[in-house]
């Protein structure tokens, strides 16, 4: 469902928000004009319904690179050294 005309707005109301539920909008026209559009209030939520899905979609999201905490408090200190001098303690 791309469009809806305005008589079709009263009789399909059901299959209009199920559109609107899957997070498509729909084009409204009235006397063989488009006057608008209609949206869903908010993007769909994404649903992970298999295991692999949701573990591919963890790998996705690690880090390639993790930085050791000894090296991150070098570069966090030599961060501090440039940004405020050698009076840090």
């Amino acid at each position: 469902m791309n469009y809806i005309t305005t008589t079709q707005l009263r009789t399909k109301t059901s299959e209009l928000v199920k559109v609107l539920q899957e997070g498509r909008s729909v084009d409204l026209i009235h006397r063989s004009k488009v006057v608008g559009e209609i949206k869903p209030a908010q993007p769909p939520l994404i649903t992970i319904t298999n295991i692999e899905e949701l573990r591919k979609a963890l790998r996705a999201a690690k880090p390639k690179k993790l930085i050791p905490r000894s090296q991150r408090d070098k570069i966090y200190r030599k961060h501090l050294m440039e940004k405020y001098g050698k009076d840090l303690s």
